[in-house]
């Protein structure tokens, strides 16, 4: 494989998918801001060194910038791109332009404008997965051991387990149901496997070791698959129902899946970074076109979930400020909120680090630079 076809079907589609989900998201903080009166200075997809844009009838400066790995709407009293007050330019201000800033609007206005990028990403996929559920059907777990997707460098990868495979038996007993299968390769970490799956109606054989990963102090297998599902069709009218259930659902999942991991319940091997969301990509891409709008709901829902967690430079962490800001009827401290930005700046910074650090493990760093440059 290489660079030039790994850029063109993994990077160049993994960057307008991003785009796409981060221009839905800054909307939505641009459009709560324009409704309660703010002033938005920068309407950024990407980061760094401009790479073109213009300016539209209120001021506003929309561009491109040359690091597309997200974006950010700076309104008027921001510092940054974090939305960090800037308190110098603020204790300037004229009674007009206070009007204009954000730091003057109430609380619960600043709240609304805060939620209001990841409410964005949770109500795009909504609209999506209605569209789905309409046309194509409502993904639901398969009753048999039926495979989704499986993750780049995992056992099932490495033994050439696929997508929409029936897993029938292992090691000689019949498995009836995804959990089941699950269950058997929990036990069995290390150990070859015997399964017999149905492949398009055809049975095949396959030899599988299970990978091993610590919960806790237990180790357990892994195959590295999600569960398989089948697509059954809504009417149009209770579609947006079961649409907006799902995405409950979804963060109700995430929610506590973050708590297993912090509880040392859940191992961090599945924690993946720009790599592996770039790689997930690119072999999406190769799909149907109803995978593609998939992956985009579950990137759309992981980045406004994302977004909501308490860290600071997230919107989960200017929300944190405002609402401690509503009980005590008075802002956050300024050298308190800067200790929290920076804190909250080096665990981001961590966060990426570990988690491309996951993807090249996953990928065998080595093969995978081979691959690119090979």
């Amino acid at each position: 494989m290489h660079i030039f076809h790994v850029i063109l079907h993994t990077v160049i589609p993994f960057l307008i998918i991003l785009s796409l989900l981060v221009f839905v998201h800054e909307l939505g903080h641009f459009w709560a801001a324009r409704r309660n009166g703010v002033k938005v200075e920068v309407f950024s997809i990407g980061f760094g060194p401009e790479i073109f844009g213009w300016n539209d009838s209120k001021g506003t400066r929309w561009k491109v910038s040359a690091l597309p790995l997200g974006g950010y709407v700076r309104m008027f009293s921001d510092l940054n791109a974090a939305s960090q007050p800037d308190q110098e330019r603020i204790a300037q201000m004229t009674e007009a332009e206070k009007q204009q800033s954000l730091f003057h609007k109430t609380v619960w206005q600043r709240i609304s404008i805060s939620a209001a990028g990841p409410i964005a990403n949770y109500l795009f996929a909504a609209l999506l997965m209605t569209g789905l559920y309409i046309f194509v059907g409502q993904r639901v777990p398969a009753e048999t051991a039926k495979i989704g997707q499986i993750m780049p460098g995992s056992a099932a990868a490495l033994a050439g387990l696929k997508t929409d495979d029936v897993v029938q038996q292992i090691n000689g007993h019949p498995v009836a149901s995804f959990i089941e299968m699950h269950s058997m390769v929990r036990e069995n970490a290390g150990k070859e496997l015997t399964f017999v799956i149905a492949r398009e109606d055809r049975p095949l054989t396959l030899k599988i070791v299970p990978q091993e990963a610590k919960e806790g102090s237990q180790t357990v297998g892994r195959l590295g698959v999600t569960q398989g599902t089948v697509d059954i069709k809504h009417p149009f009218y209770s579609a947006p129902f079961y649409a907006v259930l799902d995405c409950f659902k979804f963060t109700s999942q995430a929610l506590i899946s973050v708590g297993q991991i912090l509880t040392g319940k859940r191992s961090t091997d599945g924690l993946s970074g720009p790599i592996g969301i770039a790689t997930m990509t690119g072999e999406i891409m190769q799909k149907e076109f109803t995978d593609i709008l998939w992956f985009c709901i579950f990137l759309s829902l992981n980045l406004g979930f994302l977004n909501l967690l308490p860290i600071p430079m997230f919107d989960g962490g200017h929300l944190l400020f405002y609402f401690i800001e509503a009980i005590r009827g008075k802002a956050v401290s300024e050298k308190a909120q800067e200790i929290a930005y920076r804190i909250g700046f080096i665990f981001v910074i961590f966060l990426v680090i570990f988690s491309t650090w996951n993807d090249l493990s996953r990928l065998k760093a080595l093969d995978f630079l081979k691959n690119i440059f090979g």
